[in-house]
């Protein structure tokens, strides 16, 4: 199944954060529809003091309509509650004694402990798939954006309405871009595709299978793409992704020119988050291709 395994990102990096020393952190990510925003605060400030300094954090609407079902709220509130939540943990980390008159959260004088390790408080990431106010509000608030790979030219011109609203704001440099794709490497193409062929088909099918709402007469405001977006997720398999670059399963030299490759049709991005180990795939096989990935791919893109 699709969803549902990482309940509270936060519990799983503090474990994550005493097993590491200097690997960043990020939540990938925080669902402000469903928390509170003085909870989320109190978890970020303890979290980024036990890491040592090392959280980014990462916020997102949440899409799937039965987990909107089964917390109570209505799927078209979904924007002015993230809105609202994302703003109210800023100003929780990075002030003191704040009050805040919200529509969904109100609280008077209130300050967060323990305070943030780092100065004024962890980085924020935005997630973005499809609405354009998704991408310019991450730009507009100066935070990093957390997105999926797409179809090379739709993905284009949504990281300059990110980057465009950025600028606008007045904030330095263009912005942090992080894309998530599927990652397997293997040292002959045979191999990487058996391997994770029908693996990423499966995961595919589950993530459709879980937002299959949409495709069944679900609509919302908040979510105006989301019906088509969902159709065209049906359509997906591991074929079509490998063949528009948004998903690296191969050799690496075949990899370190799936890269670049996107990188260029996209107009360029900072990070790439990847998936390693999906659908039944064994943790010793994921750990073979990250291995490989990290003695013959990264040297280059250092």
């Amino acid at each position: 199944r699709y969803g549902g395994y990482s309940t509270n990102p936060v519990v799983f990096l503090a474990a994550a954060s005493q097993r590491t020393r200097k690997a960043r952190l990020i939540t990938g990510a925080i669902l402000p529809v469903f928390n509170n925003p003085l909870k989320v605060a109190g978890e970020i400030g303890m979290l980024d003091a036990i890491s040592g300094g090392r959280l980014e954090v990462g916020f997102a609407r949440a899409f799937l309509p039965h987990e909107f079902r089964t917390f109570g709220r209505s799927l078209d509130e979904s924007r002015d509650r993230f809105d609202e939540v994302v703003e109210q943990v800023r100003r929780l980390l990075e002030e003191e004694n704040v009050s805040s008159d919200g529509r969904f959260h109100q609280f008077s004088n209130v300050t967060s402990l323990p305070r943030p390790t780092q100065t004024p408080r962890p980085p924020f990431w935005i997630a973005a798939t499809s609405a354009d106010q998704s991408f310019a509000m991450a730009g507009t608030g100066g935070h990093g954006l957390m997105t999926f790979p797409r179809d090379p030219e739709g993905l284009r011109a949504r990281l300059k309405i990110y980057r465009d609203a950025w600028r606008a704001a007045g904030h330095p440099g263009n912005g942090q871009v992080m894309i998530a794709f599927h990652m397997f490497c293997a040292p002959t193409t045979a191999e990487a595709h058996a391997v994770a062929g029908h693996r990423i088909d499966a995961y595919l099918k589950a993530q459709y299978d879980a937002a299959s709402d949409w495709a069944e007469g679900t609509t919302s405001k908040d979510y105006p793409t989301h019906p088509q977006l969902t159709e065209t997720l049906g359509k997906m398999s591991f074929a079509n992704k490998l063949g528009d670059g948004s998903m690296w399963v191969g050799t690496p030299d075949e990899i370190k020119g799936m890269i670049n490759f996107y990188h260029d049709a996209v107009g360029g991005f900072e990070l790439a988050s990847l998936q390693v180990n999906f659908h039944t795939m064994k943790v010793k096989t994921a750990e073979a291709s990250m291995r490989l990935f990290a003695q013959e791919i990264m040297p280059e893109f250092a």
